[in-house]
This record gives structure tokens, sequence and C-alpha cells, in this order.
């Protein structure tokens, strides 16, 4: 298992209290891997500089020509300019994010068998959890944390990102979520959801990287996995998850079996 060689960042917010006597615990990435469709993308693409801008530095990211932490602040910075505040932003993306197919099945086997679900986002907790609440419902909302980024909206209405890791080039170097189940005596079994570079951090850390792609879809998750050989499985939606998170869970297959079958 490799391990993070390089200092933690500091964090500038707080963690909720690691999940020490469960066996498994499922940290996901929200948008575009709970999600059907990542909402900052979307705020972009439709309210701040479009596709094309967004694209590139993405792939500016994945190629390692810019860090994840200033690209994503220029998309963000480019939606807060053109005039649309945080309070419509997030109406906005009520009304055009849905869930994984899947999730709704996924979230009440976790529940059923003990299992935690937390969100390890690079976005904003107050989306993430306005989008969350009105997909699943409130109570059910709660009973998921969400280790994310906040935002500072200023008295003029402008706002931008508060990052969780300042002097990570990751902004949220989501890497420090997992690494602390690996200093417990019995640590339990981590898994991963992600799909994009925002992922890229934590990689390399969980027992069972889930990484999702999408038919016509970016897919950059799975390209630097590929590129980098970081043992994964590939899913499309959490229907399909569900099956191979069963099978570990249940004892019908090891987690070295399911990472060599490679896709759920």
């Amino acid at each position: 298992m490799a391990t993070n060689v390089d200092p933690a960042p500091k964090s500038t917010l707080p963690y909720p209290a690691i999940h020490k006597d469960k066996k498994f615990v499922v940290l996901s990435d929200w948008d575009g891997t709970i999600t059907t469709r990542d909402s900052n993308d979307y705020l972009t693409d439709t309210l701040g500089f479009g596709p094309e801008k967004r694209r590139q530095g993405n792939l500016d990211v994945l190629t390692g020509n810019n860090t994840f932490r200033d690209a994503f602040r220029e998309m963000l910075e480019s939606v807060s300019a053109n005039g649309h505040t945080f309070e419509e932003c997030k109406e906005v993306l009520k009304k055009n994010i849905s869930l994984d197919s899947g999730f709704r099945d996924f979230y009440r086997y976790c529940k059923e068998h003990d299992i935690p679900i937390v969100i390890i986002s690079s976005g904003m907790a107050p989306l993430i959890r306005a989008v969350l609440s009105n997909l699943i419902g409130e109570e059910d909302s709660q009973t998921i944390e969400i280790v994310s980024n906040e935002v500072e909206v200023q008295p003029d209405g402008k706002w931008e990102i508060k990052y969780r890791h300042p002097t990570s080039g990751f902004g949220h170097d989501k890497s420090q979520a997992i690494l602390p189940y690996r200093e417990l005596d019995d640590p339990p079994t981590v898994f991963f959801f992600g799909d994009g570079v925002s992922d890229m951090s934590a990689a390399r850390h969980a027992d069972v990287l889930y990484v999702k792609t999408k038919e016509g879809g970016d897919n950059d998750l799975a390209a630097y996995c590929q590129r980098e050989r970081i043992p994964h499985i590939l899913f499309e939606d959490f229907g399909h998850a569900l099956r191979s998170v069963c099978a570990i869970v249940e004892g019908k297959t090891s987690v070295k079996d399911a990472l060599a079958a490679g896709k759920a």
C-alpha cells in the first residue's frame, strides 16, 4: 500500500471523527459520482466561461500543467464574475442535478449493514447539502457526513471557494480522509468511489478504488489510473458497484480478486 510521503497539508476546516469501530467504510466523491453530472462543471458550462475552457483546465490538471486548486478556482470565479449569486447557483443545481440511478439501493444496503457513507468532495458543503437533501430527503441526507471545501460570500454578493487545504495543489487533498484509517490497529476496509481529476489525490490510498465511467464522458480518473497503473474497479452506476461491494462485504470474494476482475 502506497503511503503519503509529503507532509500532510494543514486543514483550515474540521474533520468528523473517523469510524474506528466499523469493518467497512465508504468514502465517495460527490460530483459526477453520486450524481449523474458534475454540478460545478454544470455551473461553469452554463453560467461561467463555458465547456471548452473548463475542459482544457481539466486536461491541464491531468497532464500536470496546472493544479486542480487553481483550475477549479478559475472555473468558479467565472460564475461569480458573471453576476450569479451563490443562492442562485444553489437553486439552479437543485433543479438540474440528478442522483445516480443505483445510489438509493446502495445507500440502503450500507445502512442495513452498518457501513458509513462519507462524501469526500472538492466542492462546497452548502451546495452539496442542498442538492443531497433535495434528492434523498432531509432525514436521510443528515446520516451522510460531508468532508469538502466551504464558501465565503461577501456583502456585495460575490463569493469564492474556501479550500480545506489551501497549500495543497488539490485544494482538498482527499488522501487525508483515508490515511487516518491506516493508523488504526484494526482498520476497516476502505472503499473509495470517484470519477475525475479531483480524485487523483485519493486514488493510491483506498483498499478498493471504484472508478466511475460514463459513455461519452471525460473519464479522467480512469485515464489517470491506467496511466499510473493503479488497481481499480470500473463501474457505470452504483447498482453495478453494489454487486461488487456486496460480494466483498459478505465474504464471497476477496479484495484482491475483486480488483483483479477490474469491473463491477
